[in-house]
């Protein structure tokens, strides 16, 4: 088969579509017929070399594919040859067949085909692990979303919105009618407005890490739930404990990528029981894009470090019958 490998670290141009071994499904896992793979931050940060995959991971980049199952490996039961999947992955999924877990593995929603269920594997375990497992969202409380145009961001908002809270995302002025026709009740251009100013939220799902923590704290109502998931504005912030012992509040930080198969597989039961419904009654969408073909992996790159795309890039194959939707 053919893979996205990575030559060296540096940027998008390392990235080069290689012939390599096809993989084969071990007990527990299934192999997928890639028709997509949606891309990730943490993509771009295997490629520049800062976020080695986990180990027994395919070295290519690639968190979340859809397909349809090529073969079972031993053990696997409520799957069959044929049917369309999308599945949450260790790495691998820049490629023309895939293995993956059994129990990371979901249909294809109805209302959705198989090229842009790729979109949704990520982000639906990132968004449901955290804003419902962790910080327990309630109808009527305000959820605060940074980074409202991302695939995360624009998934976070309909989760919101489908569970009954009022949604507010920071985001670039040129995204804002499209985050308010996904649902968003206010969307905060961070480029001019300090959010911590005019928000009052229980949950704030952040990608942004150090550069926001004192803001975000802030930002809390009195037993409000601050959850951290990325760090693209730093490391390291100051934390005014007094704030946060006075707010009542709580602060966590979570990724999903290194979890053992045994986590991963108990997120993937939730969303299947919990986020599919809502996909399948229309509240929540993909929302893709661009798709690109899969040698192109470098110019998709380019677009997701630009911060201009709205929702997920997906790489496709041609694969499965489908090239979009």
């Amino acid at each position: 088969m053919y893979a996205i490998t990575i030559t060296q670290p540096g940027g998008p141009e390392v990235l080069q579509w290689t012939e390599v071994p096809d993989p084969a499904p071990a007990a527990g896992e299934v192999l997928i017929e890639v028709a997509a793979a949606g891309l990730n931050r943490a993509d771009a940060l295997q490629r520049q070399g800062h976020y080695p995959p986990p180990a027994g991971a395919p070295p290519y980049p690639g968190m979340e594919v859809s397909g349809r199952i090529r073969a079972l490996g031993d053990g696997v039961h409520g799957w069959r040859v044929g049917q369309e999947v999308c599945a949450l992955i260790g790495g691998g999924g820049y490629a023309e067949l895939v293995v993956a877990p059994a129990g990371q593995v979901l249909p294809v929603a109805a209302k959705t085909t198989v090229v842009d269920a790729a979109a949704l594997p990520e982000v639906a375990a990132t968004v449901f692990s955290n804003v419902v497992d962790l910080a327990r969202l309630k109808p009527g409380e305000t959820l605060l979303v940074h980074g409202g145009g991302s695939g995360i961001g624009t998934f976070a908002v309909q989760l919101g919105k489908a569970l009954g809270a009022t949604v507010v995302a920071t985001a670039r002025a040129a995204k804002r009618d499209r985050l308010l026709e996904l649902g968003a009740d206010r969307v905060i251009d961070y480029t001019v407005e300090d959010f911590s100013d005019s928000v009052e939220a229980d949950v704030i799902l952040d990608i942004m890490g150090g550069s926001y923590l004192a803001r975000n704290v802030s930002a809390l109502k009195v037993g409000g739930r601050l959850v951290v998931i990325g760090l693209q504005g730093g490391r390291r912030g100051e934390l005014d404990v007094g704030a946060l012992l006075t707010k009542r509040a709580l602060v966590a930080g979570t990724t999903l990528r290194a979890r053992a198969d045994e986590e991963k597989a108990a997120i993937i039961r939730g969303v299947r029981e919990e986020v599919w419904p809502l996909i399948e009654e229309g509240m929540i969408r993909p929302v893709v894009d661009s798709r690109f073909a899969m040698q192109d992996a470098a110019e998709a790159h380019r677009l997701l470090e630009s911060n201009e795309h709205f929702g997920k890039i997906l790489l496709t194959t041609g694969a499965a019958g489908a090239t979009g939707g």
